[in-house]
């Protein structure tokens, strides 16, 4: 959501939106190994709302060879800094021709926290065994380098307002001869597996008008145990909104779906994918409402990816990942040395 918050932002600066999506080979190179091979990741950034086009293989180091390629008047990134293996700003040639746009860096998420959060998964997070004090030792040096913070790579708190909620939501209510399909899960660290789902969905119906029910992180984390969900509910709000096959999304709703919530929302069909439905606190079938009406229906994806499977691809490389790290918040520390020395000098 951080992502597709700099997506919304660039779209409104402009008409058009093309995003350059790297190769595998040429982030392992910059950055150190991508979680998502590029077919999931060109996948995922052509599902967001805001992006137009996107553009395959996208060199590293933008240049205005690029951005005339595609016709682009100027190129947007975040105000975080992006440098090459050999440490140079990859926008230095585009700023200086005088195009380059910056939008705000979302605060309070970043892949290194993600990444963070799911390498807890290997500990008993939930509970207050001595484990966590290895936990601890672990996530101190995560994300850090030998000396102090970067502002770029350093964890915060997300802080959910109204204000984003606002940006990310369509606003636009069901119309006349809109089929209006209701999907409910944890959709927790929204990946190509749900954008699979999702889209599937959509193509069931003329005119589809698509209800996500996200279930609150207690609820999640009562039928998926460990310490999931690993985005707690406004992150996942967030996620799921931005998602271009969606219309609404219920913040909080019922684990069972209810006879209410289907006449509330005059719900004409009620859809779940290929994955287990674990029974209600009571042992009752969450869809036992949907089933009786005869609007309930299954959707295979087609896909098998699912969080766990990214969790487990997150702790396959994790010692790489806790490497990429530290090499990242060391260089930055250094512009950001280099920096504070300029102005030491003009001062």
């Amino acid at each position: 959501y951080g992502h597709s918050n700099q997506l919304r932002q660039a779209r409104a600066m402009g008409d058009y939106l093309i995003v350059g999506v790297h190769t595998d080979e040429e982030i392992a190179k910059h950055k150190g190994p991508p979680v998502f091979t590029q077919e999931e990741r060109y996948k995922m950034v052509q599902a967001i709302k805001w992006v137009d086009e996107i553009a395959p293989g996208a060199p590293y180091v933008t240049t205005l060879e690029t951005l005339d390629k595609y016709s682009c008047d100027f190129c947007v990134h975040g105000d975080d800094i992006t440098l090459t293996i050999d440490g140079k700003d990859t926008y230095e040639e585009v700023k200086t021709a005088g195009r380059y746009r910056e939008c705000k860096r979302t605060q309070g998420v970043s892949t290194t926290d993600l990444v963070g959060r799911m390498l807890l998964m290997t500990k008993a997070h939930h509970s207050n065994i001595d484990e966590d004090l290895d936990y601890r030792k672990h996530t101190d040096n995560f994300g850090k380098g030998p000396k102090g913070h970067s502002p770029w790579t350093g964890v915060s708190q997300f802080l959910q307002t109204s204000q984003k909620i606002i940006q990310f939501a369509s606003g636009k209510e069901p119309q006349p001869g809109d089929t209006i399909i209701y999907v409910a899960g944890a959709f927790d660290l929204f990946h190509v597996g749900h954008v699979d789902f999702l889209e599937k969905v959509h193509q069931l119906a003329e005119k589809p008008y698509i209800i996500a029910g996200l279930h609150f992180d207690q609820e999640v984390n009562r039928y998926k145990g460990k310490n999931y969900p690993i985005m707690n509910i406004h992150e996942r709000t967030l996620s799921v909104l931005a998602c271009r096959y969606v219309s609404e999304v219920v913040i909080g709703a019922p684990y069972a779906v209810t006879a209410d919530l289907l006449d509330h929302f005059r719900v004409t069909l009620v859809c779940h994918g290929m994955t287990e439905v674990v029974p209600d606190k009571d042992g009752s079938d969450p869809y036992e409402e949907p089933k009786q009406r005869g609007i309930f229906q299954l959707v295979d994806s087609g896909s098998n990816l699912t969080t766990d499977l990214i969790v487990q691809r997150i702790i396959k490389n994790r010692l790489e990942f806790e490497a990429r790290n530290q090499k990242k918040e060391a260089k930055e520390l250094a512009v950001l040395e280099a920096m504070r020395r300029l102005e030491g000098e003009k001062h």
